[in-house]
């Protein structure tokens, strides 16, 4: 009887972990390492982890303990290792499809974007869609001779992709260019009038030159929805799978282990949700539902889902917007554009229906996260969300969120400390944008409002880093550099460098501030016992580096989950 109760006694401490070896026993061992924890300073170079946990950190001759033959040890060779990054906004599965797809990013000519749908369409069967995505008019090296605003016109592109139609949206996703074959099929023509929030730019003649921006797009959206609704469903499944995977497969590689997905419809998440279960993410996902106010009525609280799959997926908010993008002249301004007057953008949202979507976030205690970029459009999210604020005082840690905050009256950035609002910003932004924010806004305007980190900084509000992939390279590194540079790479150009981040305040915003952006900075976006093992080692030391140090740095290893899910090949 007696040896029965004491084997019960010792079953019952291993399994509260408070004895047996195998408990003690780490996992995985990171040894030898230079580690910048974000919120602890710890006397040691060694991270033990167990079962995706991390277990203990300390000197090696400590850890050395607790290890065993089924250790796994990796010698970090004294380079930094820190949380794995967090994109803090971002576009998941379409990170993925600009993988599949045609991606401009890198194209610095109208030509060479022709060229590439050109040698698309030879590939091609009749009535095939090319989609693409990344041009950006104000980024080419040269502008085509026959222009509105810079955008070219479509006869060139039209000329080679006689049999199939070609929507390619622009790098910011606020407006797209359509070949021929795209606008007969949308039966645009010049009685087709501008919709509300969105604009058919057209030549002097009427005739639409083939750019459609922001809410112009939808007739092309809607097309594109009934071809691919016409293919065998298993067949466009296979290829949103795929398109995960390979968005999987670019964030690991750039030391990403969470993404916040900033607006996906109820299937993605529906499909989300089945993978976290089935344990068949890698990198852990925390999204915002997206659809309209008529579609989520009765339905947004059905979506909230938290920690699924051992905390590998979330959907706790719900996305809005109210403007359009900056680069689209989509961007709703207190005063108009310098380089388009009597014009101050677009309102794309009814302000009536975001309001009613504020309410199902409250109803149903999810965060809201509204897209902003013009200075009024920041100023109308701000009124709205301190409405709702004020009918709910006894609501005190909401944490709502404006996405992009790009543009700002210097009247309202106290606002945002003063409600706690998060200020979600992606650095890359600033210097990528640039080249044409002071064409657009004028100086005093980019040099007040535009990308204001320190400003925001300063009154106390928490900045969430990222770079709205697919919007721009999903490179945490290269955002990190803007963000304690604002230098652009190629030319060295700097804006406005007040406004700069401290590099312990960047790394902050691309971790435990992201995660506290999300309600989960108590599992993740440090380096703390009990804290999911995500963890990123890097070749170069982000605190102490040189700035030209910054973009040679390579990630080494990539941990989610405490398994290594990127190992570099160069190493």
């Amino acid at each position: 009887m007696l040896k029965k109760f004491c084997f019960a006694v010792t079953a019952i401490i291993c399994m509260l972990g408070m004895g047996c070896q195998d408990d003690k026993t780490a996992d995985l061992v990171i040894k030898n390492a230079n580690i910048y924890a974000v919120d602890s300073n710890y006397v040691g170079d060694a991270i033990a982890i167990k079962e995706g946990l991390i277990m203990r950190i300390g000197p090696w001759s400590e850890i050395v303990s607790i290890t065993d033959e089924n250790s796994k040890i990796i010698d970090a060779g004294q380079n930094f290792v820190m949380p794995g990054f967090i994109e803090g906004h971002g576009h998941f599965s379409g990170l993925g499809y600009s993988l599949i797809n045609l991606n401009f990013l890198k194209s610095r000519s109208w030509e060479d974007i022709v060229r590439l749908v050109a040698d698309k369409a030879k590939t091609l069967k009749k009535d095939e869609w090319i989609i693409g995505r990344g041009w950006h008019q104000e980024k080419w090296d040269s502008i085509p001779l026959q222009n509105m605003y810079n955008y070219p016109f479509h006869y060139s592109l039209s000329s080679v992709s006689v049999d199939n139609p070609v929507i390619l949206y622009h790098a910011s996703g606020h407006s797209l260019f359509a070949n021929k074959k795209a606008m007969d099929l949308a039966g645009i023509n010049r009685e087709t009038a501008n919709p509300v929030g969105g604009e058919i730019v057209r030549d002097k003649a009427g005739d639409a030159i083939g750019v459609f921006e922001e809410r112009a797009m939808g007739v092309f959206s809607q097309k594109y929805k009934e071809y691919m609704d016409s293919m065998d469903q298993a067949k466009t499944d296979s290829i949103w799978y795929r398109a995960i995977e390979l968005a999987e497969d670019e964030c690991l590689s750039k030391g990403i282990t969470s993404f916040q997905d900033a607006g996906s419809r109820f299937d993605e998440l529906d499909k989300y949700e089945k993978l976290a279960e089935e344990g068949k993410l890698r990198v852990r996902i925390w999204a915002m539902l997206r659809h309209s106010a008529d579609d989520l009525e009765g339905k947004a609280g059905n979506y909230k889902k938290v920690n699924i799959g051992n905390h590998f997926y979330t959907c706790n908010a719900i996305k809005s917007e109210v403007d359009g993008a900056l680069g689209a002249f989509g961007a709703w301004l207190l005063e108009p554009y310098n380089d388009k007057p009597n014009f101050k953008g677009q309102n794309t949202t009814d302000i009536y229906d975001v309001k009613r979507i504020a309410d199902m976030a409250i109803q149903n205690k999810m965060q809201f996260c509204v897209h902003a970029i013009g200075d009024r459009a920041n100023r109308v999210v701000l009124d709205i969300y301190e409405g709702v604020m004020s009918q709910h005082p006894e609501l005190k840690d909401l944490r709502w969120r404006i996405e992009h905050a790009q543009h700002l009256s210097k009247d309202d950035i106290p606002r945002f400390a003063k409600n706690g609002i998060i200020a979600s910003m992606q650095g890359i932004h600033c210097t990528s944008d640039a080249p044409f924010v002071v064409k657009r806004l004028g100086v005093d305007r980019s040099r007040i409002g535009a990308y204001a980190w320190r400003s925001l900084l300063d009154s106390g509000v928490v900045v969430a880093n990222g770079t709205d992939a697919p919007v721009e390279d999903v490179d945490p590194i290269k955002s990190f550099y803007a963000s304690v540079t604002r230098k652009r790479e190629d030319s060295g150009f700097e804006f406005f460098p007040e406004q700069k981040m401290t590099r312990k305040e960047a790394i902050y915003s691309y971790t435990l501030g992201n995660a506290y952006a999300a309600f989960e900075e108590k599992i993740k976006g440090s380096l703390r016992p009990g804290k999911v093992a995500d963890i990123v080692i890097l070749s170069k030391d982000l605190i102490n580096c040189s700035e030209e140090d910054i973009l040679k740095t390579k990630v080494l290893y990539t941990i989610t989950d405490g398994k290594v899910r990127f190992e570099s090949s160069g190493r």
